[in-house]
């Protein structure tokens, strides 16, 4: 069984990170190890998210759990401070595929990272990155063009992101261009390949972007060629918007089942 290994923030909602994460390697049957970088709450009177970074040296043991032994892939998260991002660029392995999912903020909240830890970002991980999956407000970041609104900026955008040393990049649209049709965007470092698809319209799509590096990870690691996870990949996100829940009167996720019609396993039936 192939092992994948999420680097990220808890979100106790479980619709994102590292829960999203897991949820999605279980779903691609690959096994999921974790090394939480933080924890993200809700505060249920107002819906206020609160980042809470745990300690650099419990982060360093639990990344020498997680690769205590052998594993195929490596999938980074929110990493909220430059020091824990040195942390993980000096204890990640370098022999196997690592997708760095450039978590800048979450859905409503302010930013989770500031700008030292997205120059620490370019500088530390990006370079040793097989892929990078910036949605578009991330990409204008990363690539310091700022704000985004054509596909020949996003084309721009993902040339100067693999000037950092990252072998591939995919821009993940949104509905930010288009409100009927969203486009997401793969080059290789050469060419471009687009996957336009249709927009979902629903609030319930929290831990979308989660899903999708996490999608592509787990494909990675059980040998797709990358265009091919990337389309498994948004595939498996769509369906996980459209069958996405409503979780409290804040947030709605998606659901990480979905794709392989999950919520029907082990249904109780008095025949069994």
């Amino acid at each position: 069984m192939k092992k994948v290994v999420t680097i990220a923030g808890s979100d106790a909602t479980g619709g994102g990170g590292l829960e999203a994460d897991l949820k999605t390697f279980q779903e691609f049957g690959t096994f999921g190890l974790a090394a939480i970088t933080s924890i993200v709450t809700l505060e249920p009177a107002s819906g206020a998210h609160h980042l809470h970074p745990l300690s650099l040296e419990l982060i360093q043991e639990q990344l020498a759990s997680v690769f205590a032994g052998p594993v195929d892939a490596v999938k980074t998260g929110l990493l909220p401070s430059q020091e824990i991002i040195d942390l993980v660029s000096e204890r990640l392995p370098k022999d196997h595929p690592f997708i760095v999912d450039p978590v800048i903020g979450g859905k409503g909240t302010q930013d989770f990272i500031k700008n030292e830890q997205v120059q620490a970002l370019r500088e530390k991980l990006l370079p040793h990155a097989l892929i990078t999956t910036p949605n578009l407000r991330e990409a204008g970041i990363l690539s310091e063009m700022g704000e985004l609104t054509s596909e020949k900026q996003m084309q721009e955008a993902a040339k100067k992101i693999a000037l950092l040393g990252v072998k591939q990049v995919v821009i993940k649209g949104g509905a930010r261009l288009d409100s009927e049709k969203t486009l997401d965007l793969y080059y290789d470092g050469s060419h471009f390949q687009r996957y336009p698809h249709p927009v979902i319209d629903t609030p319930y799509n929290h831990g979308a972007g989660c899903t999708f590096a996490a999608a592509i990870t787990a494909a990675i690691a059980k040998n797709y060629p990358v265009d091919k996870a990337v389309k498994l990949a948004i595939d498996f996100v769509q369906a996980a918007i459209a069958m996405g829940e409503k979780i409290n009167p804040y947030v709605g996720h998606v659901w990480h089942g979905a794709y392989t019609h999950g919520e029907k396993r082990l249904e109780y039936s008095d025949e069994q």
